[in-house]
């Protein structure tokens, strides 16, 4: 079974926070990701992950006339979080999503204290059957 587990942040000021931290705090916690990421893939569950640039650069892009992309500022002002980053991961139950998800929660933050950040989990869909 596949989830994507997706790393949601407050929304604030549409900028990442961290980039405000000491750096010896921004080190603990891109160490404690790479740590979960080597983890995951030693156990064969991690598929992919990535981390996402700030919604303040991010655009939303549909159809426009005569089929060219028209391109505007995005996501909606509304958001009250933003998508910081995700892993896709092979496991065989949620359970097993759920606790990788309650590790990757536990990253620490600026005072080296676990940011319990949300992390969504949703199954990834197969295909119908054949």
């Amino acid at each position: 079974m596949k989830f994507i587990l997706m790393m949601n942040m407050p929304r604030g000021t549409g900028e990442y926070e961290i980039f405000k931290w000491a750096p010896e705090a921004i080190k603990a916690h891109i160490d404690f990701m790479r740590s979960l990421n080597k983890d995951l893939r030693e156990a064969g569950q991690l598929v992919s992950c990535e981390g996402l640039t700030p919604p303040n650069q991010a655009r939303i892009v549909r159809a426009g006339k005569g089929g060219a992309p028209e391109v505007t500022d995005g996501p909606f002002a509304e958001s009250k979080e933003f998508l910081a980053g995700y892993w896709i991961v092979d496991v065989e139950s949620p359970e097993q999503a759920y606790a990788i998800a309650g590790r990757a929660s536990t990253a620490p933050g600026r005072d080296g204290e676990p940011l319990n950040m949300a992390i969504e989990v949703r199954e990834v869909m197969s295909g119908p059957p054949a």
